[in-house]
């Protein structure tokens, strides 16, 4: 293999993340040059502490800078791999490479959710690549499947778990019944949620990543503050239960739907799916990607959607897709895709079925009085569970709605707390379910 190009990349923070594409770069080497076509060499790494590299530097003698400057102006340095965290300073980092004429790869969720469609345009001007696979889903090969394999689709929907700390959660109060208090407990000691579970359990996590995949998916720029959001953090047990006994499946979802009529909505909360549906079976930590589009239909991408190693994959295949751009000198081939004026499918369009648990007095006229709450929002009602509880002269009422707009959904809510008969409305779930979904939705 001699007189093989060298690609020489600037490596900004190594740790997790960036110490696993150190590991994959280096242990890997031998195939990735037979397959890029190009030796890709680490020629330098940003840390906030030079003096004290971590072991994984120490290890493969990667030279170390705490100047951003000796990576972006170093005219050897064609790929600038920004694996940092947070927007502050990353994205005056990446804007400097990319000014500096650098291809950059990054899997900052939070930046790419935020400024994602400013930096491809910068890195447009500047004919160069600006590619974030490990962005969405860790391991799971998503982004450019979205921009490549399926381009020829009008993509219908797109729905995924993507947050593997409320996944674990969610299985263990489905599978050991446990309550959301100790499910959280049980995450937090193995590692899976972090002390402040905030972002995760409050849906903040899976908003970003929905955000930047129905952005893509759909071609026009979604924000964050596009996407309406709730969290597992209201959520009980007995939901979990409720639901499985329907035979349903509970699942902190990402979804985005394109109404043809009215634009695209996107959400995420927890949904319950009918246990045979494909998503329905990905538990504990994995995330999986479930797609629909004109001709290929249904798909599925599943794999680790965290982890050093996993995310490292993802990284590094941008890394080694940017090598080749290099070497063909076809670097920009795919910038951003967001072609399409922002247009949101307004609440009174937007429909899905829901779970509604209520305790109510246990006394006659309850169920009429609750048909009646929805029936004059013109929803018709699946199934009806009735059950008794410990307390004299009480009972729970669980109602499945068929499909139901936003709109007429907060509209029956509202009436339904103030009627005399209902003590408490306790939760609201969605349904994703084939069965429930009326002929004639937009």
């Amino acid at each position: 293999m001699d007189g093989i190009k060298t690609i020489k990349v600037g490596l900004l923070g190594c740790g997790t993340v960036g110490g696993g594409v150190a590991i994959v770069l280096n242990e890997n080497r031998e195939d990735i040059t037979r397959r890029s076509g190009c030796r890709i060499e680490i020629a330098k790494v940003l840390l906030r502490n030079a003096a004290d590299p971590n072991e994984i530097v120490r290890k493969y003698g990667l030279p170390v800078t705490d100047r951003i400057e000796d990576i972006v102006e170093d005219p050897d340095i064609q790929i600038v791999v920004e694996l940092m965290g947070r927007i502050h300073p990353a994205k005056e980092y990446i804007e400097a490479a990319l000014a500096h004429g650098k291809n950059v790869v990054t899997s900052n969720k939070d930046l790419i959710a935020e400024y994602g469609e400013e930096l491809l345009g910068l890195a447009g001007k500047k004919g160069v690549d600006f590619q974030f696979e490990g962005s969405v889903g860790g391991g799971i090969p998503i982004i450019m499947p979205l921009k490549n394999c399926l381009a020829a689709n009008r993509i219908t929907s797109i729905m995924g778990i993507v947050n593997g700390t409320t996944n674990y959660m969610l299985t263990r109060m489905e599978k050991a019944k446990l309550p959301y208090a100790e499910a959280l407990k049980e995450a937090q000691a193995l590692g899976y949620a972090e002390s402040d579970p905030t972002a995760d359990v409050e849906g903040l996590d899976a908003a970003r990543k929905i955000a930047i995949l129905a952005s893509i998916a759909f071609n026009m720029r979604i924000g964050l503050e596009d996407v309406h959001v709730e969290g597992i953090d209201q959520l009980e047990a007995i939901d979990v239960q409720y639901a499985a006994d329907l035979g349903y499946a509970v699942k902190l979802l990402g979804i985005a739907k394109w109404y043809p009529k009215y634009g695209v909505s996107a959400n995420v909360y927890p949904v319950m799916l009918p246990v045979h549906h494909p998503l329905a079976s990905v538990n504990d930590v994995y995330n999986a990607i479930y797609i629909n589009g004109d001709a290929v239909g249904e798909a599925m991408f599943l794999g680790r959607g965290a982890g050093r190693l996993p995310t490292a994959s993802a990284v590094c295949g941008d890394i080694v897709d940017t090598a080749r751009n290099l070497l063909h000198g076809a670097t920009n081939r795919i910038g951003c895709t967001c072609y399409r004026d922002k247009q949101l499918c307004p609440p009174d369009k937007e429909m899905s079925p829901c779970y509604i648990r209520m305790q109510v007095q246990d006394k006659p006229g309850v169920l009429a009085a609750i048909a009646a709450a929805f029936g004059a929002q013109q929803v018709s009602l699946y199934n009806v569970i009735q059950k008794e509880l410990p307390k004299p002269g009480q009972a729970e009422i669980v109602v499945v709605t068929n499909n139901i707009s936003k709109l007429s959904l907060e509209l029956s809510l509202q009436t339904l707390r103030v009627l005399p008969v209902v003590d408490k409305v306790c939760s609201v779930l969605r349904v994703e379910d084939p069965r429930l979904l009326q002929a004639g939705q937009d």
